[in-house]
């Protein structure tokens, strides 16, 4: 049974490890927008690993994409919601991997940002697909994936395009 309010959905995932991450430390708990506060994450953490090679930046999204598919899938179990509006970890993997072409430059780190809200929001196909057909933890995830790859192909083509 999910949380009666809102109250009781902060009381529950601050006490849960599992809620806890699943709600991106919590953005999720955002009362207006939560996947785009939790997006905001993937940025801070993408531009943080800048400089890091790029097979260690691209480890960091593998490595969130799997842990993300548990924690992501036994949070929604726990709450009895698939998917969960608060469940942002799927933002912040995807966001993070949606900006990893803009390096460290503001600008791009912000059009990679909108690019990817963009199409998470959107969900063209195959996403939107995906988002209904899967269920459980990897389909909280794969439409954020998909949806980065989007956003990063054309945030490729952007930066191509402008010469920067």
């Amino acid at each position: 049974m999910p949380p009666a309010n809102h109250r009781e959905l902060v009381r529950t995932v601050l006490r849960d490890p599992v809620h806890w991450l699943a709600f991106g430390v919590p953005a999720g708990l955002s009362p207006v927008a939560p996947g785009t506060v939790g997006s905001v994450w993937g940025v801070v953490a993408a531009w943080a690993a800048v400089g890091l090679p790029l097979s260690i930046q691209l480890a960091i999204g593998v490595i969130g994409f799997i842990v993300g598919i548990w924690i992501c899938g036994v949070s929604s179990r726990r709450l009895g919601v698939h998917d969960h509006g608060g469940i942002v970890w799927d933002e912040v993997v995807g966001c993070y991997l949606a900006v990893l072409p803009a390096g460290a430059d503001p600008l791009w780190l912000a059009v990679g940002f909108g690019l990817f809200r963009l199409f998470d929001i959107v969900k063209p196909r195959p996403i939107r697909d995906l988002d209904h057909r899967l269920h459980g933890g990897l389909g909280i995830m794969l439409d954020d994936i998909i949806a980065a790859l989007y956003g990063a192909l054309l945030l490729i083509a952007l930066q191509r395009l402008t010469g920067f």
